[in-house]
């Protein structure tokens, strides 16, 4: 079968996703645009280069509403013969875009993808396509539905993880991400920002929150404890699901939660042709990728049997990955992902995470492998994993290797 290589990975910073945020007057099909030209230009390319481009994106009404790939596109310097791929699987969007194209290279439709994803937060509400696992009662009865932030807190209470461990780590991740941005090490992905006079409007992650201790965080709320235990009574659901558990602990707020943020990402994949013709030398291969159905209640533990999936399929075991990229949807996700399989946290999320820097929904899947490869090139280590967990229970993980 033909290799899959990444040839480059590049993402806009991640902006505030509210209205006084960096990117709130950029749209989603704007910064996509300008994110496909960015690739076009750091590798030569002519705008006919490649087969497609396959756009993740999880709220796909408004402006991110139809084919936000062809949309893309078309704003973009990219030849009109370029169709475009909206795709949706949640928070996993943006890697299963990577994923997906590097699929079609390997069974040889086509030399060359972009993919990758975008996700305006800040003007496109999350939730407000009304997903039925939410709001049609005949399936959310069914599936013991209940938001995220719960099914966060469930996976805390059934694997013992208390507040102050998902704050250690939410305050971890602060400091990773300013150590990171310190040290320039997100220089190679990152493509500022700018308006149409060529003004920066945007060249560095705006969400984080440097200072952020311990004791800060032990002042916060629990965000899910009031729609657990008053109506509509989402503890009871999940104990009618899970009858062993006496009671729901929260420990999940805002400081150790994802942050609601504007962002873009791309990868560039193609196979060796591909490389040789327009004179790139690849970075690294795709050597696995996966995804699994899990618990639509719980619905966060994807990234423990997807990796176990994976690394299973790809003839692999777990002390053969150097570097991990773990989405820090909520703490208690990366929490249960490092119980499971006893990985040293010196070498899950190296610079930061999502708790620090954002989560994008559509973005953040390509965001993570980019990061990841980035950092196995600053480490000069070989191989890393990247995983996701997904709404309405799923998971997702990408594999790669260092050529």
């Amino acid at each position: 079968m033909t290799e899959a290589y990444i040839y480059d990975a590049a993402r806009t910073p991640r902006g505030k996703g509210r209205p006084d945020g960096s990117l709130h007057e950029v749209t989603s099909v704007a910064l996509s645009a300008r994110l496909l030209n960015a690739v076009k230009e750091r590798n030569g390319l002519e705008g006919h280069a490649v087969e497609d481009v396959i756009w993740g994106n999880v709220t796909q009404v408004k402006e991110q509403g139809g084919c936000l790939a062809r949309s893309a596109v078309l704003e973009s310097d990219l030849d009109e013969s370029i169709p475009g791929l909206a795709i949706n699987r949640f928070c996993a969007s943006g890697m299963e875009a990577v994923n997906l194209a590097a699929n079609q290279v390997k069974g040889g439709a086509g030399q060359a993808y972009i993919a990758g994803g975008v996700e305006m937060m800040g003007r496109v509400a999350m939730g407000s396509d009304g997903a039925a696992i939410a709001v049609d009662p005949s399936l959310t009865f069914k599936t013991y539905f209940v938001p995220q932030g719960i099914s966060a807190d469930i996976i805390a209470t059934e694997y013992g993880f208390s507040r102050e461990e998902a704050d250690s780590l939410a305050v971890e991740s602060q400091r990773r991400a300013a150590a990171a941005w310190a040290e320039n090490r997100f220089a190679r992905s990152i493509v500022p920002v700018r308006d149409q006079n060529g003004l920066t409007i945007l060249d560095r992650d705006e969400y984080m929150r440097p200072g952020t201790t311990l004791e800060d965080l032990a002042k916060l709320k629990a965000s899910f404890k009031e729609m657990g235990e008053s109506m509509p009574g989402f503890d009871k659901v999940a104990m009618l699901k899970y009858p062993h558990l006496e009671r729901i602990e929260h420990i999940h707020h805002a400081g150790n939660s994802s942050g609601i943020v504007d962002g873009a990402a791309a990868v560039l994949i193609g196979n060796a042709e591909f490389g040789k013709a327009h004179g790139l030398k690849p970075r690294a291969r795709i050597r696995a990728t996966a995804k699994i159905g899990t618990d639509p209640t719980i619905m966060l533990t994807g990234p423990v049997p997807v990796t176990e999936k994976i690394l299973r399929e790809a003839g692999m075991a777990i002390g053969d990955i150097d570097l991990f990229e773990v989405n820090e949807a909520f703490a208690a996700v990366v929490l249960r992902f490092m119980q499971a399989f006893q990985v040293d946290p010196a070498v899950v999320n190296v610079n930061g995470g999502a708790i620090a820097l954002g989560h994008p929904l559509g973005a953040t899947g390509a965001i993570i492998i980019g990061t990841l490869l980035d950092e196995l090139e600053r480490q000069d280590k070989t191989v890393g994993l990247a995983t996701l967990c997904i709404a309405s229970g799923m998971g997702a993980a990408t594999i790669i290797e260092r050529v």
